[in-house]
């Protein structure tokens, strides 16, 4: 198959999977290009996604390395072998890779679960509300860019909006309710859009308030992707360098956890529906 110049997030998690299974066997690079009949640099490009693999070579590398996990390769082998060009590659050349990146991943996942302090989710802001945090955050974007990454923003939301929502929960502490990104109708109209979409089956929206006692998990902000199987679980965090996809089989576990300790702690939905409307009312 031919090189990739820029490969995506999912290619390049394919190959780190293939990896890990290969290091899970105990078998070197170029032990493992035998198996395949290719060499220690095809092997390379393959585990870092520069290159794409067949479904049969996914299957003869599982059966190598010992992999008895059916789904786990059944889900390897659907990303191999997937050539889904979705709506994201409209904003291709115009929006940073990342933007698209985390796209495909809400595209391909099972459920999704946020936990946010400073900024309602992204899948839940308004279009003025993302306006003004593009505006404020990069304040030297020039006009059509913005309006790239509002619309992008905004096509996300199909993932719990469209005609096959996933399962989303989210865990929004008080500060980012009260925080006025714009002005106080945009923020009235970004407290009825949460309270609307909580409304929903596949919709659980809790809060965190300012007065709960012993809370220390103000740094657990998340982004957590469910993938077809709990192995290809993503979690994506924004760092001063950028956004971060994280994949390793301990900081998935970590988060799970921290998610479970920080739903313990927040208001149920039908208080934090309630604890809404009345920030609401009071704008």
């Amino acid at each position: 198959m031919p090189r990739r110049r820029q490969p995506t997030a999912r290619q390049v998690r394919l190959g780190i999977e293939l990896r890990k299974l290969r290091e899970a066997a105990g078998l070197k690079a170029r032990e493992a290009a035998v198996l395949l009949g290719a060499d220690s640099v095809q092997m390379s490009q393959i585990e870092f996604g520069i290159a794409g693999v067949s479904e049969e070579r996914v299957r003869r590398l599982a059966a190598h390395y010992a992999c008895t996990d059916d789904e786990l390769i059944a889900a390897l082998v659907a990303m191999a072998t997937d050539r889904t060009r979705g709506w994201w590659e409209e904003y291709r050349g115009s929006l940073p890779t990342p933007f698209l990146d985390l796209s495909e991943l809400e595209h391909h996942a099972k459920f999704r679960r946020d936990v946010e302090f400073l900024h309602v989710p992204g899948l839940l802001q308004t279009e003025d509300y993302a306006r003004a945090l593009f505006s404020f955050t990069t304040p030297e974007l020039p006009r059509s860019e913005l309006d790239a990454c509002v619309s992008h923003r905004m096509r996300r939301r199909a993932i719990i909006e469209g005609s096959r929502p996933i399962p989303y929960e989210t865990v929004i502490h008080e500060a980012a309710l009260r925080i006025r990104v714009g002005d106080r109708a945009a923020a009235r109209a970004q407290l009825d859009r949460i309270l609307t979409t909580s409304e929903a089956d596949h919709v659980t929206v809790r809060v965190i308030p300012f007065n709960l006692d012993g809370f220390a998990g103000a740094g657990s902000t998340m982004v957590y992707a469910g993938g077809a199987v709990p192995q290809l679980d993503t979690i994506v965090r924004d760092a001063p360098h950028g956004t971060t996809f994280i994949d390793s089989a301990a900081q998935l576990n970590h988060f799970r956890t921290l998610f479970r300790k920080v739903e313990a702690v927040s208001l149920d939905p039908k208080r934090s529906r309630d604890f809404i409307h009345q920030l609401a009312t009071e704008l």
